[in-house]
């Protein structure tokens, strides 16, 4: 991949040569970089003393060994990470992943990504992201536990309440984090909050499950009035995922007055043309954990095809891509504009491949990246540590308005960014370079570290 700046290459290509295995993390540099251009003829300044060679490599990378034990009494060893990539406005701030795929270079990619995420929403928080190669599917609840206890035993020297705040992710809900939190209290013998979403009864926040869902929506909803004088109202709906932030993303757009049509789980999507019903999809994947396949037995009428990415053949208008990295390609990008879609709204991490972003900022339609749209999640989560820092908790309705006024504003800080910097309605540009302008200004400030 080749960008029209000289210097930009330089930076990136020396990315590609550092860690030339880790194209996810190429691929959200290289995404990144080239919204720089317009910048970097307008302030040129802003990237002096390497500045740029400092934000793409982490001011400190962990990698350590979990050995734990399953039930048998057989022990099992996975690796471990945690990356922290900048520090310049606030405490590292990022998720833990525990999925099969976890590596490197995915964790570089999502801690790369959170620098500007964390920026867009306003708070002080700065980028960082963990995870491992464990896979919490079919393992009992005292092997999830005794994983994630040794999990924390590695990586409790590295954190802390104003050092770094980890949170879930995928394969890491409420269960993960109340027994990582555990383990933590455990051995530093103090409650701090050094976790986010933890449950209600020890320091976490109201409304963090539905967070980046409801947030999902709000930016979504925000983005069709403005630039297209539309709304959910009456529109079909596609969502890809069947987890926290898929359903309550399908929550919030069905009260948003849209018609969800299809869900999906890594083996396959479900199509319901009477409109997704909620409650069951809840009962399948919160309480019975089971594969999404179970809706059609439980629904006249609805279908379920086998491969998750098929989903995207669905026609509708608003497509709310929640599931995993890069599931939508070059042809689903295709598909989905034939049929007629006028928004693309991320609420996973990077699901579109650059061919598909691409696609869709040429038909014009409305394409945020999940740095911007997803944000809801880590904004809710530095609301929590706000809360835990002041000993107090606001209600429900108090945290989802602060999140409402968060996501809008992401919004349009985004939008006023491409329009300030010659590209109206790019939210990947706008997003990158909001993000960026507030980094670049405190790490300027801060000197060369």
């Amino acid at each position: 991949m080749s960008l029209k700046n000289q210097y930009l290459q330089h930076v990136y290509d020396q990315v590609c040569r550092r860690d030339p295995d880790q194209k996810e993390f190429h691929q959200a540099v290289y995404e990144v970089l080239q919204s720089f251009e317009p910048i970097i003829r307008k302030s040129p300044e802003l990237f002096e003393n390497g500045l740029l060679e400092r934000l793409v490599e982490p001011e400190r990378g962990i990698q350590f060994r979990v050995a734990w034990v399953d039930d048998k009494g057989v022990t099992h060893v996975n690796r471990g990470f945690r990356f922290q990539f900048n520090s310049a406005i606030g405490p590292y701030k990022g998720g833990i992943r525990f999925h099969p795929s976890v590596n490197a270079s995915i964790i570089k990619f999502l801690g790369f990504e959170q620098i500007f995420k964390n920026s867009l929403t306003g708070l002080p928080m700065g980028g960082g992201k963990g995870g491992s190669d464990f896979d919490p599917k079919g393992k009992s609840d005292g092997e999830i536990m005794r994983f994630c206890q040794a999990f924390m035993t590695e990586l409790y020297r590295h954190i802390g309440a104003d050092l770094d705040v980890p949170a879930g992710d995928i394969g890491v809900g409420a269960r993960e984090i109340g027994y990582m939190f555990g383990q933590y209290k455990r051995i530093r013998n103090e409650f701090t909050g050094v976790l986010t979403g933890k449950g209600i009864t020890f320091g976490g926040s109201l409304v963090r499950a539905q967070a980046t869902g409801y947030g999902l929506c709000y930016f979504t909803q925000e983005a069709l009035a403005v630039m297209k004088n539309e709304s959910f109202e009456g529109k079909i709906t596609v969502i890809s995922g069947a987890g926290n932030v898929a359903i309550y993303a399908a929550e919030k757009a069905m009260q948003l007055g849209a018609k969800v049509v299809a869900m999906s789980d890594s083996s396959g999507y479900i199509y319901d043309p009477d409109g997704i019903k909620l409650d069951i999809i809840k009962q399948i994947k919160e309480v019975e954990r089971a594969r999404i396949s179970r809706y059609v037995n439980l629904v006249p009428g609805s279908e379920y095809h086998e491969g998750s990415k098929k989903i995207w053949q669905t026609p509708c208008k608003i497509a709310l891509p929640c599931a995993t990295q890069n599931e939508i390609d070059a042809e689903a990008a295709k598909a989905l504009l034939n049929n007629g879609v006028i928004a693309v709204c991320e609420g996973a991490n990077m699901p579109c491949t650059p061919e598909a972003v691409e696609a869709f900022i040429a038909a014009g339609i409305i394409f945020s990246p999940g740095k911007a749209s997803n944000a809801g999640g880590v904004a809710t989560s530095g609301l929590e540590m706000c809360q835990n820092s002041g000993r107090y908790c606001w209600t429900a309705r108090e945290v989802d308005e602060k999140l409402r006024m968060i996501m809008i504003n992401i919004f349009h800080n985004s939008y006023n960014a491409s329009k300030e910097y010659g590209m109206e309605g790019n939210l990947v540009a706008g997003a990158n370079i909001a993000g960026f302008l507030k980094v670049a200004s405190a790490m300027r400030a801060q000197g060369i570290y």
